[in-house]
């Protein structure tokens, strides 16, 4: 057995029809047996038959892993769409299992509990950034789903902005205008 650290061969996002919101397949080119890992995963007619079967078979809720068609894929449902993360058969599955509850709580941070296929695709960049995050290239590199979504979080828009018109402005004269007035009768 080689030992490697690319453990992922896929990630998916599958809606309640089992079609295709999100598919990242993995094949890097640097790993130890690339001439035979995923083969079969090459094509776009293969991915979606693979993905067509595994729905089939993952489709009621109730596990969250299974071994289908010689790859390894742990799942989470979450409303409207089921989250994957498939690897081969010799891979840890709690690792992988791991790294897909780390996913599916960082864009549950991020989305706001509002993990569903409108918001996720109205979304897209951040799910894709937590993947990013995630998993890189087959290599899973973090497992700390408040990490992840620090690291993809946008900047908090600022609250304490100032708006600047003419009310402001004599509101702000005003009160000024009363304080002088104020200090000069204490004299």
């Amino acid at each position: 057995m080689n030992l490697s650290l690319f453990t992922v061969s896929a990630f998916l996002i599958l809606d309640s029809e089992g079609h295709r919101v999100l598919a990242k397949y993995y094949h890097p080119k640097s790993h130890p047996n690339a001439s035979e890992a995923n083969k079969h995963l090459n094509t776009l007619k293969d991915q979606r038959a693979f993905e067509k079967g595994l729905w089939a078979k993952t489709k009621k809720p109730g596990g969250d892993i299974i071994l289908y068609d010689s790859q390894l894929a742990v799942y989470r449902h979450s409303l409207d769409l089921i989250l994957y993360i498939v690897g081969s058969p010799a891979e840890n599955e709690i690792m992988l299992h791991g790294a897909l509850t780390a996913l599916c709580d960082a864009v549950h941070l991020l989305l706001r509990n509002q993990v569903e296929k409108r918001v996720v695709l109205e979304n897209l960049d951040l799910v894709l950034l937590c993947l990013d995050e995630t998993i890189d290239d087959g290599i899973i590199v973090e497992t700390d789903s408040t990490t992840i979504a620090s690291r993809v979080s946008r900047p908090k828009a600022d609250t304490t902005e100032i708006v600047i018109n003419e009310q402001t402005i004599m509101s702000a004269y005003q009160t000024v205008r009363d304080k002088v007035q104020q200090k000069i009768q204490q004299l």
